[in-house]
């Protein structure tokens, strides 16, 4: 079991590390890096990936599931913001939306294979559309849904999803290149996350730590309900097992940088939690495995 989970961790643990060098010694500005991972590549790796995913009534568990992993959260956060005197706004987002995109893609595909990649990307973007929507509705008071429908995820989800659905099959050098862009994206995740601990500051670890302890709560409730309530296959069990107790998501934070909601608290949040990941993964991930 250890050496499995190792061998999972490593090459994660491995482009984290290297992109944690590039932030100290390079010191690259990724913003544009980011905007073209999230405008192209994630978007082709969700094309690419959802356009041949088996669609049917079985995949109705694992968005339950999904839709659980965002709501539960939010509703446990209402008497915990209270009890510690927290401002919901800032507070609940992180422990509503995880990082599933530059942590959860690429340890779904080293932990259980190709198979995995789908429902992934499937829990991807479920997680991205909420946070486009329920999020921003949530800490905003404009219309969020003009948001979404201009999301370039979203536009790639939607007409892989409706091309898979009406049974049109597509061009194999088009869904070749798609699938080539796409393989570019979980790399850059993982460098990407890694410079971005070059941000962290020790007068945040309190922050940071309060909201790891709350991130695994509400999500071992949040799992415990899934567990209890819908029936999914040992995969999706092991994958939901650890989505629900992921950090919180890098857009956390540019949300609240945006709208001015505490974003240096919100940035000791995401970076501490993240970087915790190192202690709290391995645990998590010896459990998933546990229930093959």
């Amino acid at each position: 079991m250890l050496n499995q989970v190792v061998s999972i961790l490593f090459p994660i643990l491995g482009l984290t590390f290297a992109g944690l060098c590039v932030g100290l010694w390079i010191k690259p500005d990724f913003r544009p890096i980011n905007r073209v991972n999230m405008d192209v590549f994630v978007p082709a790796l969700t094309f690419s990936s959802l356009v041949i995913m088996p669609l049917d009534a079985g995949q109705i568990p694992l968005l339950s599931a999904a839709l659980l992993a965002v709501f539960i959260p939010a509703l446990l956060m209402f008497p915990i913001c209270y009890f510690f005197k927290l401002k919901y706004k800032v507070w609940a987002p992180p422990q509503m939306f995880r990082n599933a995109g530059n942590l959860a893609i690429p340890l779904f595909t080293y932990s259980f294979g190709d198979t995995a990649i789908a429902p992934a990307v499937l829990l991807f973007v479920v997680s991205s559309c909420l946070h486009f929507s329920i999020g921003l509705a949530i800490i905003s008071k404009g219309n969020p849904f003009k948001q979404i429908i201009r999301m370039p995820i979203f536009l790639a989800a939607a007409s892989a999803l409706t091309l898979n659905l009406m049974g049109v099959g597509i061009w194999e050098p088009l869904y070749n290149a798609t699938s080539l862009l796409g393989q570019a994206a979980i790399p850059i995740m993982l460098v990407s996350l890694g410079a971005q601990m070059c941000n962290m500051r020790l007068s945040g670890m309190r922050t940071g730590l309060l909201c790891t302890g709350l991130s695994l709560l509400t999500g071992a409730i949040a799992f415990t309900f899934i567990y209890l309530f819908i029936p999914l296959s040992t995969l999706h069990l092991q994958m939901m097992l650890l989505f629900t107790m992921f950090p919180p998501a890098v857009l956390n934070y540019m949300f609240a940088e945006h709208f001015d909601l505490e974003p240096e608290k919100v940035a000791s949040m995401v970076l501490f939690s993240n970087f915790l990941c190192i202690v709290t993964l391995p645990i998590m991930l010896a459990v998933a495995l546990s229930f093959s």
